[in-house]
């Protein structure tokens, strides 16, 4: 037990560190931008190109984790992370640049959606959801303290984020090498694989129940939906309701500490009240509600307010979503996951793109167009009666 426990606490570290490494680089792209001078299109395809390398990478990797072991993967993906910082250090042509990141797609894809299989064969169903909550939490820690920490460093040296990431990939991968294993599967994972689909490749996806591709179907709307709103919001709130930078700041600030408070200290406790399925039923409707507001209220309270509604309802949705396919997955927890993040990668190309296109048309039609989406998912999760998947 302490040995599974000492894994965890490795899985959460190495995800918090690398969150944070990605997140550190943040306040330094708009001045590489400018250094290089590279135009908006350059950029946004750097970013699409970091998501369609995991796109491509997550399921391979995931199948690859279920036969070799996870621990592997994981180690080299910390590697590899490392790697693509040293490069984006040293690049000083977007050709570098873009090489960068496409290696660091592929670490996202070996480590994150591998993270999340081991953590699922080293727990039974019941401790699931309080463990992936704490996952969820690390990913939100790091991504919420990187920009500081990056910011400050950024005003010794503008490269220096991006070493200190790689420093930070290289550490995570030195302690998951000495401390991390491959272990056994629980009990209830051993029962659940002899019950499940036995999956093995793409081709073989006909075969997943219909509850299981509706779930994979909201992984692609929360993505594409939280990319989307994330993606044009401070555009949207700027022009729409006249925030300035420290109202932007401290919305997400406030967001920070209320998706920590959520996913470590409620998620559980809520999972073990309401069941998953009831969650994501409550998550879609909410976020509609959330979004719905942001559009027609004008007090800058209220637009807070309802921005805090929609992320919270996010930070909650993908958790809950995550957990209820592991205990569908069997001994394809490589595979699952793999595809749970190859369809959350589309969701960040796709989203933010999307939002892009309808705000030049009209300033709202990008989050009307969200509304109606999750109203839509709404709709599907609340129509799903298979007790059989929806018992856990």
């Amino acid at each position: 037990m302490k040995t599974k426990q000492w894994a965890i606490g490795i899985l959460i570290l190495s995800n918090f560190l690398i969150c944070l490494g990605i997140s550190m680089v943040i306040p330094v792209i708009p001045y590489i931008k400018n250094l290089l001078h590279l135009t908006a299109t350059d950029m946004g395809i750097m970013n699409a190109l970091y998501a369609f390398a995991q796109f491509l990478a997550s399921p391979l990797v995931g199948r690859i984790s279920d036969r070799i072991g996870r621990k592997q993967i994981i180690i080299f993906g910390l590697l590899l992370y490392a790697i693509s910082e040293v490069i984006f250090a040293l690049g000083n042509t977007l050709a570098m640049l873009n090489i960068s990141r496409i290696v660091g797609g592929i670490s996202a894809a070996m480590v994150i959606p591998t993270s999340m299989a081991l953590a699922s064969d080293l727990t039974t169903m019941k401790q699931r959801a309080k463990v992936i909550g704490w996952l969820s939490a690390a990913f939100s820690g790091g991504l919420i303290l990187g920009p500081g920490i990056g910011g400050v460093l950024a005003r010794i040296d503008y490269k220096l984020p991006f070493w200190g990431a790689a420093v930070l990939g290289l550490i995570s991968a030195i302690v998951a090498l000495t401390a991390l294993s491959n272990a056994p599967i629980s009990e209830d994972e051993a029962q659940a694989q002899n019950q499940g689909p036995q999956l093995g490749s793409w081709a073989v996806m006909k075969s997943f129940p219909t509850s299981l591709l509706l779930l994979f179907f909201m992984i692609l709307v929360s993505s594409f939906g939280l990319a989307g709103f994330e993606g044009v919001y401070s555009i949207y709130v700027n022009s729409v309701h006249h925030f300035d930078l420290d109202d932007i700041a401290i919305v997400l600030v406030l967001n920070g500490i209320i998706s920590l408070i959520a996913q470590v200290v409620f998620f559980e406790p809520l999972v073990n009240r309401f069941k998953e399925s009831r969650i994501i039923q409550f998550c879609f409707f909410f976020g509609f509600i959330g979004v719905v507001l942001i559009v027609f209220v004008h007090a800058k309270w209220s637009v807070i307010v309802a921005t805090l509604i929609v992320f919270t309802a996010f930070d909650l949705l993908r958790p809950a979503i995550t957990t209820l396919i592991t205990k569908m997955a069997g001994r394809q927890q490589g595979l699952v996951s793999g595809i749970n993040m190859s369809l959350t990668s589309v969701g960040n190309v796709v989203g933010p793109i999307m939002s892009g296109m309808l705000l030049d048309v009209n300033q709202h039609y990008a989050y009307l167009v969200v509304a109606v989406i999750l109203l839509i998912s709404f709709f599907i999760a609340f129509s799903i009666r298979d007790r059989r998947i929806f018992a856990h």
